[in-house]
């Protein structure tokens, strides 16, 4: 029984590693060198190679080394295929200090004074209490509550979004597409963390822009297919809002001449929010694997029509 990874090459020698210190029964394989394909029950991978119903004619999982599955065609795997989610507790964790980061930035205006210190100006700005200022985050999965217990700590006035109803103490919860435009319309800084589905695609557009209080800020830290990009430039030169922190983008590496590189209002990130750990996700995908074994649920496990 083998398993075969298909990811970052570096990383892969730290899951060997462990795979050989606590999961020897395991045999570890790492794409392209997959040997007999007969013998490879489980597939780790941040994308799986085409015709995998071909190429692995035993394999029994699919575990994708991130919380998210949008990088995976869903349509092109076999219907019976299991697919998991990596729930790595360092991921949540980094995308904790991530949004902490991102929405202190703003709330401080961070990027004003970036450009003032290339400028050499040396001007204070007022500065709003933390309590005044409405950060509202769309998303509210386990990853979500985790960041807006984090940004609690620093008092702001909380409210979240979700597609169903969720009660989260200290956050105003809004729910629907219904009830969307109240939601935004509290939202000094709008923190994106949706999974990325057919419903969500393109949520990021000029109609939800205009539902927020003119001036307001964008996170996102989702998917890069969450944005309208051209409407995030539009919204901005036309002071419906004042600045974004982007991690993601629709294609990554961005081109060398698209226009958010420069943008003076947009910090940009190279979708570095939140790095899986070998060493904090290993624990998570052997279980996982045993709980496979014993005929168990997995946890993680994506619900096909829900793409998550």
């Amino acid at each position: 029984m083998a398993l075969l990874y298909k990811a970052d090459p570096v990383r892969g020698e730290q899951w060997k590693r462990l795979f050989a210190e606590h999961a020897p029964d395991i045999e570890w394989r790492a794409w392209p060198d997959i040997g007999d394909p007969k013998d490879i029950r489980y597939l780790a991978a941040w994308q799986a190679p085409d015709d995998l119903e071909t190429l692995l004619p035993n394999l029994q999982v699919l575990f994708a080394l991130s919380a998210g599955v949008d990088q995976l065609d869903l349509d092109r795997l076999p219907t019976t295929l299991p697919v998991v989610r990596l729930l790595d507790p360092s991921i949540t964790r980094g995308m904790c200090e991530y949004a902490g980061f991102a929405v202190l930035s703003l709330h401080r205006d961070m990027l004003r004074y970036r450009q003032q210190q290339m400028a050499r100006c040396w001007q204070a700005h007022l500065l709003q209490p933390a309590a005044k200022r409405r950060v509202g985050v769309m998303g509210l999965g386990t990853q979500a509550q985790q960041i807006l217990a984090t940004l609690q700590t620093f008092g702001f006035a909380l409210s979240g979004w979700a597609r169903s109803e969720h009660r989260i103490a200290g956050v105003d919860c809004f729910a629907g597409a219904e009830q969307l435009p109240a939601f935004l319309g509290r939202c000094d800084i709008v923190v994106c963390v949706l999974p990325l589905t057919e419903e969500t695609k393109g949520i990021l557009n000029r109609q939800l822009f205009q539902h927020l209080p003119k001036g307001a800020a964008l996170v996102n830290m989702g998917r890069g297919g969450h944005l309208i990009e051209e409407d995030l430039l539009e919204a901005l030169a036309s002071g419906q809002l004042s600045a974004a922190v982007l991690d993601v983008l629709e294609q990554e590496p961005a081109a060398p001449d698209h226009p958010f590189w420069h943008h003076p209002q947009i910090l940009l990130t190279p979708h570095i929010a939140a790095m899986t750990q070998p060493d904090s996700a290993f624990s998570v995908l052997l279980e996982n694997i045993r709980r496979h074994q014993r005929g168990e649920s997995m946890l993680g496990q994506v619900d096909r029509e829900r793409s998550y």
